[in-house]
């Protein structure tokens, strides 16, 4: 495992505008100002060099002990760039933007910062021109796997996962989500003996499992490295000595670290809940995981499934706005499943599929039935939630669910 020790940084960019054109056509003014301004800030400045351009504008940089700052000026314009990063905490380079602000005569000014390095900013991709901005003030965990970036890191929702830049779990509404991938399909199922996790580092789909009343839990991951940091700085999950039991099949659950169609391959039939609990489907053409979403691998984990069994998908997102995966899932299991169940989780970005080959009439009654008296009480799902989160949104059901088998 790779821990990253203290690494981080804060990198101010500004555009300030309304500036006196002699000034910022002015070497010398502008190297003073630069120089005083970061130095009253905190930094320690090693040299300042200044270039002036034929007509007219300067460009300013001064090397710091904590790293740089720069001014790029436009007399013609009365405006300038500017930005100034310096590593650590002992610097402020939003103060020394204000004070060159005033420096240059100017209240026009318009800034952004970005944390960066170990206690930085991770911008989570979540739809066409949309991020999400997480403050990762420490840094717990990095590396690049053989298969997927990892970080794990405190956030403000503590100790918080991600794979190539999206959030996975976080130490508040893990449980959230791991409830509402489970306990669906843990309740649609006749019973619960032998399950099948593939996917879900974490290990929590399987502690669920068991705690359903699962004699057997299969649990199959492509990523070692990604399993095992999961043990080791996560709060929620395996514990390393959890993770080596399971690592050594000693117990209720056997951790395979395979391919999961390359594990369903040789697997022997009769599983009661198969879980495929993955980084969520996308249009990237090299995203391996993509497969294990489509129809043939949902008929492969179907034929695995002992009568009145289940197969459960992580299925996207019920967004409007993000929803074509999810419509999509919807109708890969209209096709293959006689009994298709939808469960929309209270973390609004996550959605799930059960399937049941055979056709049950009340399934949501069936399993409102069971919820009673189950084995484990969930945390986050009760009667109410199983009849208001098994309706899919309108434009889920509108794009229609096609005839089995079409």
């Amino acid at each position: 495992m790779t821990e990253i020790g203290t690494f981080s940084g804060k990198h101010v960019l500004a555009e300030l505008e309304d500036v006196e054109a002699a000034l910022l056509d002015d070497p010398e003014f502008l190297r003073e100002a630069l120089r005083s301004t970061v130095t009253e800030a905190g930094a320690v400045v090693c040299d300042v060099i200044a270039h002036r351009f034929a007509p007219h504008g300067v460009t300013v940089l001064a090397l710091l002990a904590e790293s740089h700052a720069s001014i790029h000026t436009y007399p013609e314009l009365g405006a300038a760039f500017a930005d100034v990063f310096t590593c650590g905490d002992k610097a402020d380079p939003e103060l020394a933007v204000r004070l060159l602000a005033r420096a240059l005569g100017t209240a026009s000014v318009r800034t952004s910062t970005t944390k960066r390095g170990n206690g930085g900013m991770l911008s989570e991709p979540v739809g066409a021109g949309l991020t999400r901005s997480w403050d990762v003030p420490e840094v717990l965990f990095s590396t690049r796997t053989g298969f997927q970036d990892l970080l794990i890191g405190r956030t403000a929702q503590g100790i918080s996962l991600f794979c190539d830049g999206e959030r996975q779990s976080t130490e508040a509404t893990q449980l959230t989500y791991h409830e509402a991938l489970m306990v669906p399909p843990l309740l649609l199922a006749d019973e619960v003996r032998r399950v099948l996790i593939i996917g879900s580092s974490e290990g929590v789909a399987s502690q669920l499992a068991v705690a359903h009343g699962a004699s057997v839990v299969d649990h199959v991951d492509i990523d070692r490295e990604a399993v095992r940091a999961c043990a080791g700085y996560l709060p929620y999950g395996y514990t390393p000595d959890e993770l080596a039991a399971a690592e050594r099949g000693d117990g209720l659950v056997r951790l395979h670290y395979r391919d999961g169609w390359e594990f369903l391959a040789g697997a022997e039939p009769g599983y009661d809940v198969v879980v495929i609990d993955l980084p969520d489907e996308n249009d990237d053409a090299e995203a391996q995981h993509n497969r294990l979403y489509g129809k043939d691998f949902l008929r492969r984990c179907a034929d695995l499934l002992a009568p009145g069994g289940v197969v459960c998908s992580q299925a996207g997102c019920p967004t409007m706005w993000r929803d074509d995966t999810l419509i999509a899932a919807w109708r890969r299991f209209g096709e293959l499943f006689g009994t298709p169940v939808y469960y929309g989780s209270a973390e609004h970005e996550w959605a799930f599929l059960s399937g049941r080959l055979d056709e049950v009439g009340d399934p949501v009654g069936g399993m409102i039935g069971r919820l009673a008296a189950a084995p484990r009480r969930p945390e986050t799902v009760d009667a109410d939630s199983l009849r208001a989160s098994t309706i899919p949104p309108l434009r889920v059901r509108a794009s229609g669910r096609p005839r089995r088998g079409a």
